[in-house]
């Protein structure tokens, strides 16, 4: 039984079959999955993702709207000789795509689907570039946020990432560093950001704001404490009762994951197969990291851990944790890779209702945690290798040469 009290996606799995389905509050599904192909090869973790039917349902039942728009989708941009499209054609196709549908769905009264091909629309111009005024402008500036709908927090993430950095890359005056990390004052950085043409509502400056100083948190050019310290300022003072809510959801994420805390536990599948857990490893330093396969800048690191474990396996557990949707792109990549000798686990367990990925409030593709020998988090999050781990390596597993010089001992 799942219940949801807004229109979101969740994923049904039936072994090696996957599903995607939007449930609706006060909805009862019905539900029935094509059968399977037999010529397709369930070895090694392979997924097959199809399209349940519902039960009862018509044309116009939210999840066969979002089907029919997605096969719009596919005629225009999956051509079927595999021809390369030219930007500029790209451009073309994506403005016939909304004329197509701003016919196709005229009739239709949905609201939450006339705005999941909106954003949907939107992340297809963001993807192709088009440019921060014309999709900010466009799609987000005097528009209602719309914090429950999953297409537009995508296409909203999307756009302002790594946006403060950008903004402190050409403005003059205190820097980005200074009022976060030094001063860590709300108000300073509430007025920085107030400045930027794009940011003077407070309902996006706020939320711009949360997404950015998330992201730094995991990263090791900020302190995060100060951003602590901010999040609690905002929470303090904003108005937006769904802000309140997310800065609060916030703190607690970080008074869970703080150094000192203890490290949770988890379980993911081994490259053998089987069930790897932390506990394995009690008594041991751990050095925990969760990629992607398709993450070219997480996949850098990894020669870089295995450097690194063949200077300190003796002294650190590495674990890799691979969070891509799809198993078979983890054993694709263990096969790319045989030489990498540490654990790498994946992170999919359908026996547990929370993933590695989930008790360690990985929100991303990439995250670093190391945990003491007495079970608690002793960076968290952690460097990550090119970072600069191994300087936190050195100090906890220097080796101090002995001395047979009299007197000193």
């Amino acid at each position: 039984m799942f219940q949801s009290e807004h229109i979101q996606p969740v994923t049904l799995r039936i072994d090696n079959v996957v599903s995607e389905l939007y449930v609706q509050p006060d909805f009862v599904y019905g539900l029935t999955f094509p059968e399977a192909e037999q010529s397709f090869d369930y070895r090694n973790g392979a997924e097959l993702t199809v399209n349940v039917s519902i039960i009862g349902a018509d044309s116009t039942e939210l999840n066969n709207l979002i089907f029919d728009y997605q096969e719009q989708y596919n005629n225009l941009f999956l051509p079927k000789d595999n021809r390369f499209l030219s930007r500029a054609v790209l451009f073309r196709r994506v403005d016939s795509l909304q004329k197509i549908c701003n016919k196709r769905y005229a009739k239709i009264k949905n609201d939450w689907f006339k705005n999941y091909i909106t954003y949907s629309i939107a992340s297809v111009n963001a993807n192709l570039s088009r440019g921060e005024n014309y999709l900010i402008s466009g799609y987000i500036l005097k528009k209602p946020v719309l914090y429950e709908h999953s297409e537009y927090m995508q296409f909203f993430n999307a756009c302002f990432k790594g946006y403060l950095n950008t903004i402190a890359s050409a403005r003059k005056g205190p820097s980005l560093y200074n009022i976060i990390n030094v001063r860590a004052n709300y108000d300073a950085l509430n007025a920085y950001l107030k400045e930027d043409r794009f940011l003077k509502s407070d309902s996006i400056r706020e939320l711009v704001m949360m997404k950015n100083l998330w992201d730094f948190y995991f990263s090791a050019d900020f302190s995060p404490e100060a951003i602590e310290q901010i999040i609690s300022q905002l929470n303090l003072q904003t108005k937006n009762a769904a802000h309140k809510k997310i800065t609060a959801n916030m703190l607690a994420y970080f008074n869970k994951m703080q150094v000192g805390s203890p490290a949770p536990d988890f379980a993911a599948v081994t490259a053998g197969g089987t069930m790897g857990t932390l506990n394995t490893f009690k008594g041991r330093w751990v050095y925990l990291n969760f990629f992607s396969a398709k993450n070219l800048e997480s996949l850098r690191e990894m020669p870089k851990i295995a450097a690194l474990k063949k200077k300190y396996g003796d002294k650190v557990v590495f674990i890799s944790i691979c969070v891509d949707d799809s198993m078979k792109t983890y054993r694709d990549y263990l096969k790319s890779n045989p030489k990498f000798d540490w654990p790498i686990w994946y992170n999919y367990n359908k026996s547990l209702s929370k993933t590695a990925r989930d008790n360690y409030f990985v929100t991303g593709t990439e995250a670093y945690f190391l945990i003491s020998n007495f079970g608690y988090l002793a960076q968290s999050p952690a460097l990550s290798p090119s970072k600069g781990i191994e300087y936190k390596f050195n100090l906890l597993f220097r080796i101090r040469a002995k001395t047979t010089k009299t007197g000193i001992r």
